[in-house]
């Protein structure tokens, strides 16, 4: 996710399947706002959709602030998926590749999906579209080779999604540590914590033994707002990719306007449902201001 700094781009969002928003708001030019994917659980882990506006309270360091939109399960999504083809994914890819392609034809006529794969370098399998026959078809024709840029492929793909407005999400997979990127962990962390993009993350394989790597994996799902997975057994994947599709589509996108303020640190957001504590509310931890 990023800040917009354009109201005419606030302004397309808000027509895009806005649910229980306030009455329309005037943006002034050079408005700033912060977007946050927000994921809703109930009772026994069940997703509560339908909420309005009015049952949300976002506070910005502590001190709250008015909601400018939201946006609720059907409205658009960009997703991106970013694949390991190194040559230990070798046997995994075929039954990734199945599961990967159960996810985008899950996907609505107007979510758009991009593919990406990376070894040494990251490279696009298909830009962002919402031909999901083409993605599919992209998706077949992947092959495997190189060593293991993990955190170069991250930074990458969070900064190309930064022009994409609406709901937004990044499925990473991996079956190994990173041991290629000219970039490290902290970079790539940085620059998940700068977009506000949810990222799912996945480790297979290799990846499992290395406990520095699950946890910088666990780290950059939690403070995005996403989740983290582990797979153990091939089997385990098309259960992990569903849960995915599953939780994208429950995602809330909340706009507010953040506060004035001339300090670029780290600033935490929280974000509550009013009017029933049992509700568990999972959304990314914050943000640096422009």
């Amino acid at each position: 996710m990023r800040e917009w700094v354009c109201w005419m781009a606030c302004w397309a969002m808000l027509g895009a399947g806005a649910v229980g928003q306030q009455a329309e708001p005037v943006f002034r030019a050079g408005a700033r706002l912060i977007a946050v994917s927000t994921t809703v659980l109930g009772q026994k882990g069940r997703y509560v959709d339908g909420l309005g506006v009015e049952r949300f309270l976002v506070t910005d360091d502590g001190a709250p602030r008015p909601i400018v939109s939201l946006e609720g399960g059907d409205a658009r999504l960009s997703c991106a998926i970013l694949l390991d083809t190194t040559a230990s994914m070798r046997e995994a890819l075929p039954i990734v590749k199945n599961a990967v392609m159960r996810l985008i034809g899950q996907m609505r006529d107007q979510d758009s999906v991009a593919v990406f794969a990376f070894d040494t370098s990251m490279r696009t399998i298909v830009d962002f579209t919402t031909d999901k026959q083409a993605a599919r078809t992209a998706v077949m024709r992947i092959r495997t080779g190189g060593a293991t840029a993990l955190y170069d492929a991250i930074t990458e793909t969070t900064r190309g999604m930064e022009a994409r407005t609406g709901k937004k999400a990044l499925v990473v997979f991996t079956d190994g540590d990173d041991n290629s990127s000219m970039l490290s962990a902290r970079d790539a962390m940085a620059r998940v914590r700068k977009e506000g993009v949810p990222i799912y993350t996945i480790a297979e394989g290799e990846a499992l033994g290395s406990a520095g790597l699950l946890g910088q994996l666990k780290q950059i799902s939690s403070v995005s707002g996403g989740l983290t997975y582990q797979i153990r057994k091939p089997e385990d994947a098309a259960r992990v990719f569903l849960d995915i599709s599953e939780d994208m589509r429950h995602a809330y996108l909340i706009l507010y306007r953040p506060p004035e303020t001339e300090n670029r640190k780290w600033r935490v957001i929280q974000v509550k449902v009013k009017g029933d504590e049992s509700y568990s509310v999972r959304a990314r931890e914050g943000y640096y201001p422009k």
